[in-house]
């Protein structure tokens, strides 16, 4: 059946306005970002680049040039548990975003009943038509209907509704890509912690064994009455101080080894074995390409995410103003209804219905208005916090920028000290082969050289954690290609 060609005219002029009028409320405007070009700390950082090579900012770990690293971050990025939450929440996000495209569409839906019925003749009604003539108790009734509906989004609000959950969308795909970020950061850093533990238990328990030979040696000359009680006991109480520093190097490796098993996924213990074995401490890349503060708004998936969510509270506040405006609705109905199966689908059976409907919440805007202010009032929220994070962002580079530098100088500083002491022991051991000083001061020069390359491993350690840090602040390792995905208008 044909519907009447002022409800078919309206329909048409209804599409259109959809289409060519503008959504209520305000578009989005991203806020300034920071004003100035460089880091602090960025010269010394770039001087870095002149000497030492740089990896690609996408895959930076590549640059520690450490295939265990390497595996480990594709096992972690592969296991983590954190990572698997975030892109579950994708697929929560994905599903918002496809309802509140469908809202935008019609809505059809096909429906059909064959029932059978018996009457009963002992109610009013049924006693009235008992005694008419003919009257039948028992009734067949067939009815096949196709619907449709459609709210027409004259005002907006649905498109604005739609908008935010789009923005919903990229800000869980940014949240996968700050997971992705943080697991290949931590894992880098636990790592790195690794090595440096076991270096310096190497060298304390080097350490041992060198204050152990110091002091059976001044036992050995006490006993023969050369040397003093004093001298004893000094040498006595140096052996237990560095006893005393392996019990909590081995105490921060196992935390070390456990919060790596929880990044991989896995119980703790499980990758222990992998790992038992030391390893030098890797030498970290250098940096290139660090942009300014003002591209960290475009490079950190964090920074993404706080402005998706401003543009999704944004555009909340023109659903919320289209609450004062009218809803028109369009539905329609085709089909047959009748009391004979065999009557279904001739001409007198056929029935449709056009309906154009209203909605105006016309006496409750004292409800629209409180939603309109909770509204402009979680943008407000929204915008206080994108901002935070950019400071936030810009303080993380200027910190781990700094102690990069900072922590290399002070790895070079002991490089040198260590390297004095080296030849110190060296022109003590010759001056014990020739019979100038005795053995306690060799000993005593082995164990100056050993206490400084403890203190130059915590060093370098320090330093690839920084530089580790440095390129989590930055918001290396990001897949440049979801980067333009989730920030598209």
């Amino acid at each position: 059946m044909r519907l009447p060609k002022r409800t078919f005219t309206f329909a048409i002029f209804s599409s259109t306005l959809v289409f060519t009028s503008c959504a209520i409320g305000p578009d989005y405007v991203r806020p300034a970002g920071p004003s100035r070009e460089h880091y602090m700390a960025q010269p010394a950082v770039d001087a870095r680049h002149a000497t030492i090579s740089a990896p690609e900012m996408a895959g930076w770990w590549q640059g520690f040039e450490d295939d265990e690293l390497t595996r480990l971050i594709g096992k972690a990025l592969d296991e983590n548990l954190d990572l698997a939450q975030a892109v579950a929440r994708v697929s929560v996000a994905r599903a918002s975003l496809q309802s509140a495209t469908a809202a935008l569409l019609p809505a059809g839906q096909i429906s059909g009943d064959a029932a059978r019925a018996r009457l009963s003749v002992e109610t009013p009604v049924g006693e009235l038509l008992n005694a008419s003539p003919g009257f039948s108790r028992n009734g067949d009734l067939f009815d096949a209907d196709v619907g449709a509906s459609w709210e027409i989004d004259l005002f907006g609000g649905l498109r604005r509704s739609r908008e935010s959950a789009r923005a919903l969308y990229q800000a869980a795909r940014g949240d996968v890509a700050a997971a992705q970020l943080a697991v290949v950061a931590q894992t880098a850093d636990v790592y790195v912690t690794i090595r440096g533990l076991q270096a310096r238990i190497d060298i304390a328990t080097e350490q041992i064994r060198k204050e152990e030979q110091l002091v059976r040696t001044i036992e050995l000359q006490y006993s023969k009455g050369v040397a003093a009680d004093l001298q004893l006991q000094q040498s006595r109480g140096a052996l237990a101080q560095v006893e005393a520093t392996l019990p909590v190097l081995n105490l921060g490796l196992d935390a070390a080894f456990n919060a790596l098993d929880v990044l991989l996924g896995a119980e703790p213990g499980t990758y222990r074995a992998e790992l038992a074995i030391a390893a030098p401490i890797p030498n970290a890349p250098a940096i290139a390409n660090a942009g300014g503060p003002a591209d960290l708004i475009r490079r950190r998936p964090d920074l993404v995410v706080a402005d998706r969510k401003l543009k999704a509270s944004n555009a909340r506040i023109g659903a919320a103003l289209a609450e004062y405006y009218p809803k028109f609705s369009l539905s329609g109905l085709l089909g047959t209804a009748t009391t004979s199966s065999g009557e279904v689908f001739s001409g007198g059976a056929n029935q449709w219905q056009g309906v154009l409907g209203l909605r105006w919440r016309l006496f409750d805007f004292g409800r629209v208005n409180a939603e309109v202010a909770a509204a402009r009032g979680r943008n407000a929220e929204a915008l206080a916090a994108y901002r935070l994070s950019v400071l936030h962002a810009t303080e993380d580079v200027e910190n781990s920028f700094s102690a990069l530098v900072n922590r290399e100088a002070q790895e070079r500083a002991l490089a040198g000290g260590e390297e004095s002491l080296a030849r110190a022991r060296d022109a003590s051991l010759a001056a014990y082969q020739g019979g100038v000083v005795s053995l306690i001061e060799v000993l005593d020069a082995d164990n100056r050289l050993l206490a400084a390359r403890d203190v130059r491993a915590q060093a370098k350690t320090e330093a690839d954690r920084a530089a580790i840090a440095s390129f989590r602040a930055l918001g290396g390792g990001w897949n440049s290609d979801d980067r333009q995905m989730m920030s598209a208008r």
